[in-house]
């Protein structure tokens, strides 16, 4: 099943295929912009902006809360119902050493707060 999307793209190989190109020059984009650096660091908020970029010319979910459960492989990403509270406990999680901030990404893979891009 592909992703509606706004390239109106219906095979999943091509929609990966843009997806990559797209977020790729997108990501440049950030870089160049200088964007990221008045994000707020280890943040939800700044992901959520991250996101959006990224992803906005291709889905209309992009850097929205994703509002329904999903899994990938048959592991179970964090239940909606838990989605906002997990997300407040991730923001709050401290990340001054390379193991807090490891952990930190850990937690919020697991939340995946957004619906399901091919990455």
């Amino acid at each position: 099943m592909t992703l509606k999307n706004k390239l109106g793209l219906t095979n999943s190989s091509d929609l990966a295929r843009e997806e990559e190109r797209i977020s790729k020059r997108k990501a440049l984009e950030l870089f160049d912009s200088g964007i990221l650096d008045k994000l707020e660091v280890g943040k939800f908020s700044a992901l959520r902006i991250i996101h959006k970029n990224l992803y906005g010319d291709i889905y209309d979910f992009a850097g929205k809360i994703r509002n329904e459960n999903i899994s990938k492989g048959g592991f179970r990403f964090a239940p909606i119902m838990y989605l906002e509270a997990t997300l407040e406990n991730i923001d709050r999680m401290p990340q001054s050493t390379f193991d807090e901030i490891v952990e930190k990404y850990v937690e919020m893979n697991v939340a995946h707060p957004f619906k399901g891009c091919t990455y």
